[in-house]
């Protein structure tokens, strides 16, 4: 029987971080993977969605390249080739995967492909092999939540529901698209496929859409989603799921059908827990629970990523493995969830870090507000990226940085900023009295700070 100091469950982006790490310290790893090395994250998520959104940005500019001085005389000869697409996305995600895997053999991590399957605190069986582990760090990651719908079942075995995996390699842009549920990885969706002129129809069971993010941010993108024509039913409750699209209850009560070349599923994640349930890890709502450290219940075992729950983003669950790792060696690591940036990969993007001004005044904080248009802004102007603006927060009295919120076109770019001068306890003065190269984006930041202390220049 093989012997590990870590036997890590799972490769996306917390289980090959954590090893990649492990390896560097000198411990001897295994990772054990069913599937593709990098996980969902790698082979069906972030980086394969961004790949299409780039495609559909492509398209798009291409469309309207009018407002660039550029004439298209025959629009009708520029169009979407789906397969050509799917096959840039794959290649991307190949030349990845495949540098992950060269970066764990690098580090001496051995790699197991597999389903493993834990048989206690120390043992985990892959296939025929039985392998034991000083620790255990699991990184089985979460998968779409099927809700209790009439016909879900049926239409997802004749491909006609899909989730966020399935669609990436659908072989026709739909000319109709519906989308059950209104949150990040919906509206992502919903931005690649309008960009290729489906029809998409986005069903919201609740009042709002993209209810995490802040109020001021979510108003101005609702009158950008309006604008791009994808349609949003809120308070809409879909009842069934039929072969050509499903029926609903509108806000009234009154039941409606609508009808789609495909359905996209995209209500909630649930953890990945069935490779471990022998272990009888406390739980909260099917997530395993977690301390600081990232331990369980079980002393020798840490649980990394979304099968905890605490911030379902790749790269918490990449900071979460170093985290854990530290543990292992006898060091001590937290993270601030205060302090994570997240971001919708939109058109344009949101991006966001901190407190929203909602959360600040249920906290109780007194603060100050400054926002700025990306219309002041000449970069943003000459890019042709006018909509949207940056949102700070600041609490008194020493104007220190809680928020920031930004709708921009490169907004996932432009967040780091904050995150540092956040994680520093930097204020709206020291942003204020530090140059930013011009003409950027960047000036957003230092204008909004302005408004913080004083007055920004160019509004």
């Amino acid at each position: 029987m093989k012997e590990y100091d870590v036997i890590i469950l799972g490769s996306g982006p917390g289980g090959y971080v954590a090893a990649i790490k492990a390896g560097q310290k000198g411990l001897k790893v295994a990772i054990i993977e069913k599937d593709s090395i990098g996980g969902v994250c790698l082979n069906w998520g972030c980086i394969p969605t961004k790949s299409l959104l780039k495609s559909a940005k492509v398209y798009t500019e291409f469309m309207n390249a009018k407002e660039y001085g550029i004439n298209v005389s025959d629009k009708t000869s520029i169009t979407p080739d789906w397969s050509a697409i799917v096959k840039r996305k794959d290649r991307i995600v190949r030349r990845l995967t495949g540098g992950v895997k060269s970066l764990l053999i690098k580090n001496n991590v051995d790699i197991y492909n597999g389903e493993g399957i834990v048989l206690n605190k120390n043992q985990i069986k892959i296939n025929d092999e039985i392998i034991q582990g000083k620790y255990l760090i699991i990184s089985t990651g979460a998968s779409p939540l099927f809700p209790p719908i009439k016909g879900i079942d049926k239409a997802f075995e004749n491909k006609f529901l899909l989730t966020s995996k399935e669609i990436l390699n659908l072989e026709d842009i739909p000319k109709e698209l519906v989308v059950i549920g209104g949150g990040v990885i919906g509206l992502e969706f919903a931005t690649i496929f309008n960009a290729f002129d489906t029809k998409v129809t986005i069903v919201e069971k609740e009042k709002d859409i993209l209810t995490t993010i802040d109020d001021d941010v979510r108003i101005s993108m609702l009158k950008v989603i309006k604008k791009s024509k994808i349609e949003i039913l809120t308070e809409s409750l879909v009842t069934e799921i039929k072969s050509d699209g499903i029926s609903y209850k509108d806000k009234e009560g009154n039941e409606k059908n609508l009808k789609a070349d495909k359905v996209l599923l995209s209500v909630g994640m649930k953890a990945n827990n069935s490779s471990f349930e022998d272990l009888n890890l406390k739980m909260n709502n099917n997530f395993v629970i977690v301390n600081e450290q990232m331990k369980t219940s079980i002393d020798n075992i840490y649980a990394i990523g979304d099968v905890n729950g605490k911030m379902m983003l790749a790269h918490v669950a990449s900071h979460q493995g170093l985290v854990a790792i530290a543990d292992i060696l006898g060091e001590k690591e937290y993270i601030n969830y205060d302090q994570v940036p997240s971001a919708i990969y939109s058109f344009p993007e949101i991006a966001q870090v901190g407190l929203t001004e909602k959360m600040a005044k249920t906290k109780g904080i007194e603060y100050t507000v400054s926002q700025f248009p990306l219309q002041a802004n000449g970069k943003a102007l000459s890019a042709g990226e006018k909509d949207g603006f940056i949102k700070i927060i600041a609490s008194k009295p020493y104007n220190e940085i809680i928020g920031v919120h930004i709708l921009a076109d490169n907004a996932s770019d432009l967040i780091s900023e904050a995150v540092i001068t956040m994680k520093l306890e930097g204020t709206a003065d020291e942003i204020a009295k530090t140059i930013h190269p011009h003409p950027t984006i960047s000036e957003i930041f230092h204008e909004a700070a302005l408004g913080i202390i004083d007055k920004p220049i160019h509004i």
